[in-house]
């Protein structure tokens, strides 16, 4: 293999870790103030073309930005196939929960202007907000379920058994993580709504923006502490060979309090991700009440990125330990692909993650400026 692959495996495994971490981070940058904006709907837009004008904002993009649900979906099927078995199985019901609110929003965004009736079109509106919080929430939820560790067991043939319900996934800390990602992407879609919009839409988007920047700090710190005192974090107890076959049953993990934090005892230079994420929140804060929106927006995603990241450096090497068996913890060195396999999705993403960004560059290049009545007056296309 060494002589077709010229990088070796465990350089590829860690490289496959940190690009499905810049999807996932993408996708909440991308498409997280098109969700804080749905959630927002209601309460900053008062009249119909308030609300048109909102909905404006996110409407020629929301479609690409789901670009990066997509790919950070098939590179976990590709790149981390067991990881993708047990945690979509595991996570089936909440996993349908958020598709239906994905494939309901732009329904909301069709169905609301085919009618003029008022009634008819605060019923999609309150449908554009349920489908912006719910996901929001319950992909937060996810992230602390799997801190905790999901209730799965494999057997010697590697088959996934999931002891766990949907409603067992509702734990105290997993909901703090919840509203942790519901406040971050509210303060997101409030950021953007002050960028691209003027008047009392952006007015209200601020003071929304501030008190979900704030409730987003609290949140983070509450989260940290509870990790680091609360719940018990996995630990490698064996040797495992980052360049081996991918067999999580062929090692011993153990749980132990605080066990998240020793990562960043053994590599400093992780600390680097709470700090963005607090020093990002912070300074998004600090933007909305100085009205400086491209500062407020761009800060915002810093934090966003800060704590995705924190969650990703805490778990490393795992991702997703077992609650009922440690041993059978998913981790980067034990449930990737082949070696041949990671390298030729390598050089599939070097050729198309770049026009994907190129992409994303130009349509958000075409789409500036910000949305107002006029705007949507002279473009026939507006919802």
């Amino acid at each position: 293999m060494s002589n077709i692959v010229p990088v070796d495996y465990e350089t590829l495994r860690l490289i496959w870790w940190l690009l499905l971490g810049i999807l996932l981070i993408g996708f909440a940058i991308m498409d997280g103030f098109d969700l804080g904006i749905g959630a927002l709907l209601p309460f900053v837009a008062k009249t119909d073309e308030e609300r048109r004008i909102v909905i404006n904002v996110v409407g020629p993009v929301w479609e690409g930005n789901q670009v990066w649900l997509i790919l950070g979906g098939g590179a976990i099927f590709a790149a981390f196939p067991l990881l993708y078995a047990v945690s979509f199985s595991g996570l089936y019901l909440a996993m349908m929960v958020i598709l239906i609110a994905l494939i309901l929003r732009p329904v909301g965004f069709k169905y609301r202007s085919k009618i003029g009736d008022t009634g008819w079109r605060s019923k999609w509106d309150m449908v554009l907000c349920f489908c912006g919080t719910v996901p929001a929430l319950i992909l937060g939820v996810a992230v602390g379920n799997v801190l905790l560790g999901l209730p799965f067991e494999l057997d010697g043939t590697l088959r996934t058994f999931y002891r766990g319900n949907f409603f067992q996934l509702l734990t105290p800390f997993a909901l703090v993580a919840g509203l942790v990602s519901l406040a971050m992407l509210i303060m997101h879609g409030a950021a953007l709504l002050t960028w691209k919009t003027s008047g009392p839409i952006a007015d209200r988007a601020r003071t929304y923006g501030r008190w979900a920047a704030l409730a987003a700090i609290v949140l983070f710190a509450l989260a940290g502490v509870w990790v680091a005192y609360g719940i018990g974090g996995h630990v490698l107890t064996s040797a495992i060979d980052p360049n081996g076959p991918s067999n999580p049953l062929g090692k011993t993990a153990m749980v132990e309090t605080g066990a998240w934090l020793a990562n960043y005892k053994t590599y400093p230079w992780m600390m680097i991700a709470p700090i963005a994420g607090f020093v990002g929140l912070v300074l998004a804060l600090i933007g909305f009440t100085i009205r400086k929106p491209a500062m407020t927006f761009i800060t915002s995603g810093l934090g966003i990125f800060g704590i995705i990241a924190t969650a990703g450096v805490s778990l490393f090497p795992f991702l997703l330990p077992s609650s009922i068996n440690p041993n059978a913890g998913l981790t980067i060195w034990d449930a990737s692909s082949s070696h041949l396999t990671l390298w030729i999705m390598l050089l599939s993403t070097c050729f198309f993650l770049p026009i994907v960004l190129l992409y994303t560059a130009f349509i958000y290049r075409v789409m500036r400026g910000k949305v107002t009545g006029d705007s949507m007056a002279k473009n026939p296309n507006a919802y």
